[in-house]
Formats: C-alpha cells, sequence, structure tokens
C-alpha cells in the first residue's frame, strides 16, 4: 500500500466530514487507505464516520489521549508506505497525495514532508515552514517580534522567511497539520512524544529527523486549506501550552533555557498587545452581502432561506471584472463556494486570488446540508446547517 491517511479528531464532527470528503478525492488512483482517530468525541463524529464513510478504519479511543499519542494509535494501524498525519480541519486538492509522493520519490535521506497551507481567507499561514526554535526564535516569535519588525532578519528565524511561500525546499521544522513521511521513518523516530499533549510535539518530530542525518522539505506545488481556528484558537490557553510545549522540547533537546520561561510572559504580553491592534477592520456588526457560486438553482434558494437574505449574485466563474463588482467597502462580503460545481482545487485557488481583498468564504461539500468555513486564524471555525 502506498499511502495511509491518519485523521486524528476530536469534536470537529463536520470539519472531520469536509476533511474527509476532499481526502477520498485526493486518493483516487493511489493504493490508500484512511484511518480516523477519535479521541472520546462528545459530538456525533463516530457515527458520521460510520454512515457516511464505511470504508474508513474508524479506531474510537475512550478517553481524549492528546495529540501524540492519538496520532500513535492510529500510524501503529497503518499499513502504508509511506504516512500522512492531517488535521480533521484541512481541506486537500484533488492532486496533494500525487504530487506530495512524485516529490518524495526522488528523495535521499528523506525525513518529513509538509505543504503550503492557507487559512479561511485564503491568507498563507507561515507556519508552513518554520526554522529551529531556539529561546531567542521561539521568543521573537511569541512576542510578535516578527510581525513588528517584518525586515529584522534576527526575528524572522521562526518561520522560515528565508524560503519564499512559494518556492519549495529544505526547512528544518514542519507543522503537524500536514506531515508526510514514510512509515519506517516514523516509528525510527519514535512517533510523536507522548510526554506533549498539544503543541510542540510536531516541532519535536521534525528536529528529531534532523538529528538522525534526515532531511526535511517544505512542498509549495500544493495548497491545503486548514481552517486552524477550529483546533487552534490564538487565546490564553493556546500561549500556556505553546509555553508547555516549548519548555518540554528545551528539556528533551537542549537541557532547558532559563532565558525562555523568564522571557516568555513579557512575550506573552506583546502577543495580547499586538493582537488588539490587529483585530480585523470589518466590524462584525456591519451587513453581509452573499454571493453564491454554484450551477444550483435549488441551493440558492434553500440559503436564501436559512440566512434570511437575498443572494445577490449568482456566478460560476470568479474572475476579475466579477469580483470588482461584488466588493463593497460597506458590506463584509462572503462568498459560498458549492463544492459540487467546483473541484477542490478549484476552490483553493480561488481563495488564494481573493486573499487579502476583505472577502470571506464558505463552501457547500457535496452531499451535505451544511456551509463551512473560518474567518480568521485566530477565531473559532462556523458552521451553518440548513
Amino acid at each position: 500500500m502506498q499511502l495511509s491517511v491518519v485523521i486524528l479528531n476530536y469534536n470537529v464532527r463536520y470539519f472531520l466530514e469536509h476533511c474527509l470528503k476532499s481526502v477520498l478525492k485526493s486518493i483516487q488512483g493511489l493504493d490508500a487507505e484512511i484511518i480516523v482517530v477519535d479521541n472520546n468525541s462528545p459530538d456525533d463524529s463516530c457515527e458520521m464516520v460510520k454512515s457516511l464513510f464505511p470504508n474508513v478504519i474508524l479506531i474510537e479511543n475512550k478517553e481524549n489521549l492528546g495529540f501524540p499519542k492519538g496520532n500513535n494509535i492510529g500510524v501503529q494501524r497503518a499499513k502504508g508506505t509511506f504516512v500522512c498525519i492531517l488535521n480533521p480541519d484541512t481541506v486537500v486538492a484533488e492532486d496533494s497525495f500525487i504530487k506530495i509522493l512524485a516529490f518524495a520519490e526522488n528523495k535521499a535521506n528523506l525525513g518529513i514532508i509538509g505543504c503550503k497551507l492557507i487559512d479561511g481567507t485564503g491568507n498563507f499561514l507561515p507556519e508552513s515552514k518554520r526554522g529551529i526554535p531556539t529561546p531567542w526564535v521561539a521568543f521573537s516569535k511569541m512576542a510578535g517580534l516578527y510581525k513588528i519588525f517584518p525586515r529584522v532578519k534576527a526575528f524572522q528565524k521562526y518561520y522560515a522567511q528565508h524560503l519564499d511561500e512559494n518556492t519549495s525546499g529544505k526547512v528544518d521544522i514542519l507543522v503537524g497539520a500536514f506531515m508526510v513521511l514514510k512509515k519506517e521513518t516514523y516509528q525510527q523516530l519514535g512517533g510523536f512524544d507522548e510526554k506533549y499533549f498539544m503543541y510542540g510535539e510536531d516541532i519535536d518530530l521534525s528536529f528529531s529527523a534532523l538529528k538522525l542525518g534526515l532531511q526535511n522539505y517544505y512542498f509549495a506545488e500544493t495548497t491545503v486549506i486548514h481552517y486552524k481556528g477550529e483546533s487552534t484558537v490564538r487565546d490564553e490557553k493556546y500561549r500556556q501550552r505553546f509555553q508547555q510545549g516549548m519548555e518540554i522540547f528545551y528539556s528533551k533537546h537542549m537541557k532547558g533555557s532559563l532565558f525562555f520561561s523568564a522571557f516568555m510572559k513579557l512575550g506573552m504580553l506583546f502577543f495580547a498587545i499586538f493582537k488588539m491592534k490587529n483585530k480585523s477592520r470589518l466590524s462584525e456588526g456591519q451587513p453581509i452581502k452573499y454571493v453564491l457560486y454554484s450551477n444550483d438553482e435549488q441551493l440558492k434558494n434553500k440559503l436564501e432561506y436559512r440566512l434570511h437574505s437575498k443572494i445577490d449574485c449568482f456566478y460560476r466563474i470568479l474572475d476579475k471584472k466579477r469580483g470588482t463588482q461584488i466588493l463593497d467597502n460597506n458590506t463584509i462580503t462572503e462568498i459560498i463556494l458549492d463544492a459540487n460545481t467546483f473541484s477542490y482545487k478549484e476552490c483553493i485557488a480561488i481563495f488564494e486570488k481573493s486573499k487579502n481583498a476583505g472577502i470571506r468564504f464558505k463552501v457547500k461539500p457535496e452531499k451535505a446540508d451544511f456551509i463551512i468555513g473560518s474567518n480568521s486564524s485566530n477565531d473559532r471555525g462556523e458552521v451553518l446547517l440548513f
């Protein structure tokens, strides 16, 4: 078997359904399997998988075992030569895995491969590629110094900004939302270190690969949506877990760091201040202008009824001229993409083309009665049933 896709789920039933539908399209033509490990979700995630995806291998844990242990359980069950560690709040393109596996074929001393990740507004997620988080590098990230002083190279190492987001190349650290590596390499590394619970384990695995003389790669020729906010809300709890994860990492690989512990609180203060200053210019109180891209007239009617709002535009193709027409500075523009009409690769391309335009995106998956999306990397994702 070529590939095993391992998805660890906790309480994100609709994001998981959307993810699985995209993965099924992406593994067509491959000898592949999908393994979902559920960490005792209180929602109906497991029932949904059994009902809608009977060929998916489902492992139901009796408690929330955390990210590392949950994934280790899934990989242990995997039969593929390669495994992909994939978050449930992601959407892959139809050719993502074909491209990744082709890229892996010619690489000697291969460690881990990551890819280009974007958020729910089409913006590049810088954690797609990272440098080794020495105490100073981690502090500059947590304090937001890399954003405050974008031209100072000393503050740009955490997100490996020596490598352009559209250029594939060698990097040190990759993010656990999307990791592809050989199963034997995963086992050689000992899998994710279960001392972590969430945050830091992907840094640890990437760094462990480097220590074995393996090379990690960032692959920019396929893009994956990582809604991210659903599982990674940037709040005080996130910052605490980040600190705990880094302290485990330093204790294991760098004999601890008094510097990091002493300055983390200062970094958190900078982080909070910078976040407050960079809130979206779009107020939640503004009216929303809905735009549907679909060939399905009935879907338009259903959405108008559910949203209690007229769908002002109804286009099949998004082009520059129409894109200009739909924007209105006095309203929030929300584009709804119908996955029955567009491929996931097309949806991703539309996200990227319209980034930074003040547009929100939602996707209506095939054979689904909901739309789904995320308006910001810092906020929880949104699911609207209809």
